[in-house]
């Protein structure tokens, strides 16, 4: 086995230059090149990647997504010695992780890391590395220079752990945006409920994002972006043919995909205009008076779902004729929640449980933004005897 000593870092954007930095601290002789020309302050660079390529016993790789890999590799296949590591820390798609592998041959390895810019700095990433095992033999010192290596099967599923991770991180900040969403509607002060969260599930986020989350961005700096995860979870999508919710939930945060994942924890999850025509609808239900369900919907909509096992379809004109225009009886015991709601720019759904005596309903609406307001374009709802 020989131990890497000249080590070519091709990326060098946040992650990559901490690899990089940390890598030449420990004593190796790094060269690094980036896509955008942009000179680290704290490794040689060159500005053409097959200069840096052509002298390195190791090329790591530290690119945004597979299209960047392959494009990087192609560029610089000519200049890659037969017995020259690749060592691949991207995040990419399973699919991605095996093509990459066939193409370069035993002395490809596939390590995705978990962990952002600190961990990397300081040698504590967690490592999932698949690679012949002569490859890792010798990718070894490079990778334990940068965190705990473990051992996985296949390129692929190395990649596919790692997007599995990520959508841990993406389930995180999204359960974060609705603790701070409900404490913002509570009027409860943010540092006090910082501090609570701190001691839950969610209190390592909170505590390595506070600055962010405290809204003061500036006394921290950005390490992992919206972008980027997004652009993970879209490649999990893909890859499972699975339903994800994280994916849509991040894309459509109404802040730059350059922001830090913590700004999209800080984001409400709708515009309180959304929750207007639902509030009507509610109201309505409560007071007994349609003159709110005409506020709620749209005059086309339409009411739908089974009434005595039979399929009903109502216009709003005949779902109005439903109410006496007085509270029901009971109402004092009824209670309504708006239990979620998803938006896509003009559009969105929305659930909702009604518990009415004996019955509990789940309404399922269909909004649009119309004239600068939003309304209820449809609902269907399901009755629970």
């Amino acid at each position: 086995m020989t131990t890497p000593h000249t080590i070519a870092v091709l990326g060098l954007g946040r992650m990559g230059e901490a690899i990089a930095t940390r890598l030449a601290a420990q004593g190796w002789d790094v060269v690094g090149w980036t896509r955008s020309g942009r000179i680290s302050g704290a490794v040689k660079t060159t500005g053409d990647p097959n200069d840096a390529v052509a002298k390195a016993d190791l090329v790591l790789l530290a690119l945004f997504d597979g299209p960047a890999c392959q494009q990087v590799l192609d560029d610089v296949r000519g200049s890659l010695r037969t017995d020259t590591v690749v060592l691949n820390t991207s995040t990419i798609a399973p699919a991605e992780a095996s093509k990459l592998s066939r193409q370069l041959g035993p002395m490809y390895v596939h390590a995705p890391a978990l962990g952002s810019v600190p961990a990397a700095a300081t040698g504590a990433l967690q490592i999932l590395a698949a690679a012949d095992q002569d490859a890792l033999d010798r990718a070894r010192p490079v990778l334990e220079a940068l965190g705990t290596v473990r051992h996985v099967d296949d390129f692929s599923t190395a990649a596919a752990l790692k997007l599995i991770a990520n959508h841990s991180l993406a389930g995180a900040v999204l359960a974060l945006r609705d603790s701070l969403w409900q404490a913002d509607a509570l009027d409860l002060p943010r540092g006090q409920v910082l501090d609570v969260l701190e001691l839950g599930q969610l209190g390592g986020l909170v505590a390595r994002k506070r600055p962010f989350l405290a809204d003061q961005p500036g006394t921290a700096t950005v390490e992992f972006t919206i972008g980027a995860l997004v652009k993970d979870m879209a490649l999990l999508a893909a890859s499972s043919h699975t339903p994800l919710h994280s994916a849509a939930g991040l894309a459509d945060t109404p802040v730059g995909p350059e922001a830090d994942i913590a700004v999209a924890a800080t984001v409400p999850a709708v515009d309180d205009a959304v929750l207007e025509p639902l509030r009507a609808y509610i109201c309505g239900h409560a007071t007994g008076d349609p003159t709110h369900f005409r506020d709620a919907f749209l005059p086309t909509a339409h009411i739908e779902g089974l009434r005595d096992g039979v399929f009903v379809s109502w216009s709003l004109d005949e779902y109005c004729t439903l109410f006496p225009g007085r509270p029901a009886p009971d109402e004092p015991t009824r209670s309504r929640r708006i239990d979620a709601i998803d938006l896509h720019g003009t559009i969105a759904t929305a659930t909702m449980t009604l518990s009415h005596g004996a019955d509990t309903f789940t309404d399922i609406f269909l909004l649009v933004r119309a004239d600068d307001s939003w309304r209820i374009a449809n609902k269907a709802y399901h009755r629970h005897p």
